[in-house]
């Protein structure tokens, strides 16, 4: 039987790989797919997660089964990762997903604090919401789904490709470290962009920059699976106004 840190590390390894990556995620999809349909049914301005949009551009020459189409490609590629992972025999543990959702509201409370500290001692700004309680539990069930798929997995990850082929004597620390901050703005501005966006604030600007920031932190070191639920659970307990 494992000691106790052979376990831990056992949890670890395992959480961060991208099969826990599609697997958390999958919960995430289905929650989202199904109540931001219920939200909208008889909404005169229907709400949506800008990353989500942006993700499923093609929607509207798919018509009205586009929105499937997308979420069907999302759960396709995701599949194809988890069955291409199996051939390294990582562990499918259920009560993983348990300690997962409890990391993530752990690192959801402490990033809140700190990113909230840092903000208010710089900009005297925080961070606020304002779409009612239904339709932002929603989108921030969304935000941790799409925007850590789009911000966290595709432009960090595409930086940090690009970043060190370009200039591989950056080494790798150094070259995630740009794409991490290069990203974390990237991140805040799209906030502030389209009907969608929120008018432009500096204090709420840097608020997200440096959240953004933490969170490509939480992706490098525990994966898509554990940054996704901590943004997820970060945005509830704002809306709930747990923080």
């Amino acid at each position: 039987m494992m000691d106790r840190s052979a376990r831990l590390r056992a949890y670890h390894d395992a959480t961060r790989t991208a099969t826990y990556g599609f697997l958390m995620a999958l919960p995430l999809l289905a929650a989202y797919e199904v109540l931001i349909r219920v939200v909208n049914r008889d909404a005169v301005q229907p709400v949506r997660i800008s990353a989500e949009v942006w993700m499923k551009w093609v929607m509207p020459r798919l018509g009205d089964g586009g929105a499937l189409v997308a979420a069907l490609v999302v759960v396709g590629i995701g599949t194809a990762v988890f069955i291409a992972e199996r051939k390294k025999q990582i562990p499918l543990r259920p009560g993983y997903a348990l300690w997962v959702v409890a990391e993530s509201a752990v690192y959801a409370v402490v990033l809140a604090l700190v990113v909230s500290d840092l903000t208010q001692r710089l900009m005297a700004a925080g961070q606020s919401f304002e779409p009612g309680l239904l339709p932002g539990l929603v989108l921030s069930i969304g935000a941790g789904l799409y925007e850590e798929l789009l911000f966290r997995v595709v432009l960090v990850g595409a930086l940090f490709l690009l970043l060190n082929r370009l200039v591989p004597e950056f080494g790798k620390v150094g070259t995630y470290a740009i794409a991490a901050v290069a990203g974390a703005l990237v991140f805040s501005a799209v906030h502030y962009v389209g009907a969608l966006g929120d008018a432009f604030e500096l204090g709420s600007f840097l608020y997200r920059a440096l959240f953004g920031l933490a969170l490509n932190v939480v992706f490098l070191v525990r994966g898509f699976g554990v940054a996704a639920w901590t943004h997820a659970l970060y945005d509830v307990m704002v809306i709930t106004g747990a923080l």
